[in-house]
């Protein structure tokens, strides 16, 4: 199952709005026969690809894999129909779907045919694997990653406005690690501003995340990167109604999708939520300053909080990270770590919601 989850999480970024699924099917002798991963939305699923490398080894073996086989006809047949044909004696699935059409469906029909299923294997990270899935499936909205890098003393630039670079070249390799498993980046004005940057990863290893500019108040550049590179077309400034006319019609010429919100801050955000989940988008990596950055916290919409931790202290007249924000203690945003590496000299903290947000 480990083995499945790494083979899932390599088209991460490339499935929407499908989920990232791994499969392996394993001999009764313990050998691995066959392999495969979901690729992109359309394509066979992940189950297929391994049943098909398999072949006739699949007929009395054990097929594991990370989500729940579909069982109904979309725009591929269902998985069980290709797990029955091939004679799989056992299936280990990781975690149900929750996807309501599919959610528990498999399991009853593929044990009426005879077959032994088990549930729950690795089923922390297969869940983890696919939270952006379920967000889509439970609150009809992408799953957001916020990433901030910081000082110790938790600075994002020096008094003069520098932040590059406070964080290593590690840290940054694993930002863009972080940009290839997302749908869309997103970046507040003044990152625009200060930064001007591509928001593509690098290498992109096939993925073309949506690049997502929020633009509540202020004019943009319009030489910036975003707006006059050959990914423009992906490129969305999301602004309040009648926002800056002359501005947004020299976007839309330039092939720039210019989406008119609501001025209110919760009603701003709940509407680019809902129209990014209409495009099928499952997940969201910010890459915001201070501003965004609360703006996400006071509307929720932080499911995983990834600080890159550099070993340098910026001081007082320094910009703190979270500057645009505060909360009474009782109702602060609370999180619980999820993990932490080294990233060279800096340390990669990850937080989820210490408990769930309002949907």
């Amino acid at each position: 199952m480990r083995l499945a989850i790494r083979l899932a999480r390599r088209a991460e970024g490339m499935t929407r709005p499908n989920p990232a699924v791994g499969a392996i099917v394993v001999a009764p002798d313990g050998r691995c026969v066959g392999f495969g991963d979901h690729l992109r939305a359309g394509t066979p699923h992940a189950e297929v690809h391994a049943l098909r490398r398999a072949g006739s080894l699949a007929c009395g073996a054990t097929l594991y894999v990370t989500l729940e086989p579909c069982s109904t006809t979309s725009r591929t047949p269902p998985c069980t129909e290709a797990i029955l044909r091939a004679g799989i004696a056992r299936v280990v699935i990781g975690t149900l779907d929750p996807n309501p059409r599919h959610a528990g469906r498999a399991v009853p029909m593929l044990r009426d045919a005879g077959l032994v299923v088990d549930v729950g294997c690795e089923e922390p990270a297969c869940r983890d694997l696919l939270a952006p899935f379920a967000t889509s499936m439970t609150c009809s909205r992408p799953f957001f990653r916020l990433k901030l890098g910081m000082s110790l003393d938790a600075r994002l630039a020096d008094a003069s406005g520098h932040s590059r670079w406070i964080t290593s070249p590690s840290s940054r390799e694993a930002v863009q690690a972080l940009r290839r498993r997302s749908d869309a980046i997103l970046v507040g004005a003044g990152t625009l501003r200060a930064d001007n940057p591509s928001l593509l990863p690098r290498p992109s290893h096939g993925r073309r995340p949506y690049r997502i500019v929020c633009a509540r108040h202020a004019d943009l550049p319009l030489d910036a990167q975003l707006f006059t590179d050959a990914a423009a077309d992906r490129t969305l400034v999301a602004a309040p109604d009648g926002w800056q006319p002359d501005t947004a019609e020299a976007l839309r010429a330039r092939g720039v999708t210019v989406l008119p919100l609501p001025a209110d801050e919760p009603a701003y955000f709940s509407a680019l939520a809902a129209h990014l989940h209409a495009l099928g988008l499952l997940s969201v990596l910010c890459e915001g300053g201070p501003h965004l950055a609360a703006a996400l916290l006071r509307c929720h919409l932080v499911d995983e909080l990834h600080l890159f931790l550099a070993p340098l202290v910026l001081g007082d007249a320094a910009l703190p990270t979270f500057s645009a924000f505060s909360a009474p203690l009782a109702d602060a945003p609370r999180f619980r770590l999820l993990s932490s590496a080294s990233c060279g000299p800096d340390v990669h903290l990850v937080y989820a919601p210490a408990a769930s947000p309002p949907a």
